[in-house]
């Protein structure tokens, strides 16, 4: 008679962890096991718990798997250009849902959500960038865009380009905001002298200036906030 072939123990794993998931979301999973829930959506039949203990140790944590280029995820052995791909389409997917939020609102009423998605959107990012989001008479967004990028440390703000989509928006108000790869969140002073410039030229078109906010290492800095602006 012959004997019967005992599955994989990662099989049943699998199925664990996606019904704790299922039951209380990721309260209760460590850094690695939600990883490992991740990659079993894109790794068939294989333990992924070696790759997602290694990807937590070669980054520092989980943050920092998902702000991680593909080609250095990929240096992690038996990980694919596929599951690399993977985990970066989940940490842009995270930064348009929010983006969906806050564009679906009738009106911003919760400036929490706009800089949750600005932190989502900018923290990770290896180079400097400034977004720029208008809003109308309503206090509704009506439009956001990456509007410059460039190298680490080197400044965008550019007070004509900044009013030139403000008003090709239709725009009562904006927020701009850009973050610092380094990880400082204090302002410069060239970029409060920017903020400055970018706040008159706004007001020779009747567009008032919401906000200026700095993103880095999961952070934010607001001009409003510290009366900058």
């Amino acid at each position: 008679m012959l004997e019967k072939k005992s599955k994989p123990y990662y099989l049943g794993h699998r199925s664990r962890l996606r019904n704790r998931f299922l039951e209380t979301g990721f309260k209760g999973l460590a850094d690695y096991e939600i990883l490992e829930l991740a990659l079993t959506y894109v790794i068939p039949r294989k333990d992924v718990k070696p790759q997602s203990k290694s990807l937590i140790q070669e980054f520092g944590s989980l943050k920092q798997v998902f702000d991680a280029d593909t080609k250095d995820l990929k240096k992690i052995k038996n990980l694919s250009d596929y599951s690399a791909g993977f985990l970066m389409f989940l940490r842009k997917f995270s930064s348009l849902y929010l983006s969906l939020g806050i564009k679906q609102q009738e009106k911003i009423n919760s400036p929490t959500m706009v800089k949750d998605f600005l932190i989502s959107s900018l923290s990770g990012e290896k180079i400097e960038k400034v977004y720029i989001l208008t809003l109308d008479s309503g206090n509704r967004i009506t439009s956001y865009k990456e509007l410059e990028s460039g190298t680490v440390n080197k400044s965008f703000l550019m007070p004509r380009k900044i009013a030139e989509t403000a008003l090709s928006n239709k725009s009562a108000s904006i927020i701009i905001a850009h973050n610092h790869p380094g990880g400082t969140l204090n302002p410069s002073q060239s970029d409060i002298a920017a903020t400055i410039s970018v706040r008159k030229a706004l007001e020779s078109i009747e567009v008032f200036l919401l906000d200026h906010i700095i993103v880095s290492n999961n952070d934010y800095f607001s001009f409003k906030e510290h009366s900058l602006i």
